[in-house]
């Protein structure tokens, strides 16, 4: 049993949205195809992976030095002691020969990419979902197929008004969603309270509004904000300023009582202790929004959750950033609290299976190998015409 080769490719997902620290006009990502020499039904195993969008494809780290050193190294090293299947560890191990800790940068999502299609060869080997798997290799062995999901908009882009915006929220609504997102800081204070307050006036009792400033603010403006945004009861106030400036979120807490998230640009376990030592975090309230294809991949996300549980937090405040089917797997097969979904952006690589609906804010995983994403068609596709 071995990995016969690895192909990756790089694919525009732009779109004329922005928010209020990027537009995504030139946005790529990186697809991986994992070729296994193991067979079912005559063809044979190959794993998938692709990184979130808001990071950029990963190609040339990826074939200058993570994909040569699983390909070199050993191929009886990189299985598991039983000889089989292949082992995320061992193979992530190999990707980090020779690398330096610190300086996570933009390798973390190589690596997390590359990872994400071992894991969906590994459940596919055994012939099972990928969150069955992980519940009985890490949780319980019961996962809750049933998983919160939330709808992430609200973009700023040209000619939008706020009758567009809510349309927006309606349609979102009106596909089974409960808790909606939009963007914030890529106008001015009174601009952005406006559009809170056209959202609300869409939305029904049990429905609720998320706001996110993808990290623009100053300490300052972060204040304003959260005294502005006090008057709501919103779901959270996400990424207010500079993911690393832990002492701006932490004061920020002085003055917003109400839930906050963070996370989603924070690449490694180090980096996710240091936000739950120094960033003011409540276990009680807050969220946790880091995504396992940009930092590292799920052997770094398992480490990450295992520092969560000394320091006493639970799996279930976390809901990664990203709405892909990985983050989806986690959240089933070791009780996060939810995932983030794009239903009109960035397609076909956010989603889900196509015969899956979002009831009442949730949606249940079908029972598919992997991480499930021969069950979308589009996407699967694109896919496979990478490892045709």
């Amino acid at each position: 049993m071995k990995i016969v080769e690895i192909r990756e490719k790089t694919v525009a997902i732009s779109s004329p949205i922005r928010n209020a620290y990027i537009d995504f006009s030139k946005m790529t990502l990186s697809l991986v195809a994992v070729i296994t020499d193991v067979m079912r039904d005559g063809m044979p195993v190959i794993g998938y992976g692709f990184n979130s969008n808001g990071r950029y494809g990963q190609g040339t780290l990826m074939r200058e030095r993570f994909i040569p050193r699983i390909l070199e190294a050993d191929s009886q090293a990189l299985l598991t002691d039983a000889g089989d299947n292949l082992d995320p560890h061992k193979i992530w191990a190999a990707m980090f020969t020779n690398e330096k800790p610190g300086g996570h940068g933009e390798r973390s999502v190589a690596i997390g990419t590359i990872d994400m299609a071992i894991w969906d060869a590994v459940a596919k080997i055994e012939d099972k979902p990928l969150f069955q798997l992980l519940a009985e290799r890490y949780g319980n062995g019961q996962p809750d197929r049933k998983v919160f999901v939330y709808a992430a908009g609200g973009y700023y882009y040209p000619g939008q008004d706020h009758s567009k915006l809510k349309d927006e929220m309606r349609s979102y609504i009106d596909r089974g969603y409960t808790v909606v997102k939009k963007k914030i800081g890529g106008a001015s204070l009174d601009e952005d309270l406006r559009r809170i307050d056209s959202i609300l006036g869409v939305l029904q009792d049990g429905q609720k509004l998320a706001v996110d400033a993808n990290g623009r603010f100053d300490l300052d403006t972060a204040i304003a904000y959260a005294k502005a945004l006090s008057q709501y009861d919103l779901f959270w106030y996400e990424e207010p300023g500079d993911p690393l400036d832990f002492e701006l979120q932490a004061t920020l807490r002085n003055y917003y009582d109400r839930p906050m998230a963070t996370g989603e640009d924070l690449f490694s376990m180090q980096d996710a202790r240091n936000l739950i030592r120094y960033g003011g975090m409540h276990p009680d309230r807050d969220w946790l929004q880091f995504d396992c294809a940009l930092s590292y991949g799920l052997v770094e996300y398992l480490r990450t959750l295992e520092m969560l549980r000394q320091h006493g937090w639970s799996a279930s405040r976390c809901i990664p950033h990203g709405g892909h089917q990985m983050s989806l797997n986690i959240a089933a097969g070791l009780g996060l609290g939810g995932n983030e979904s794009y239903p009109d952006l960035f397609q076909p690589y956010g989603g889900f299976p196509d015969a899956v609906k979002v009831e009442e804010g949730y949606v249940t995983l079908p029972d598919l190998p992997g991480i499930g994403f021969e069950g979308k068609r589009d996407l699967i596709e694109e896919m496979r015409k990478l490892s045709a």
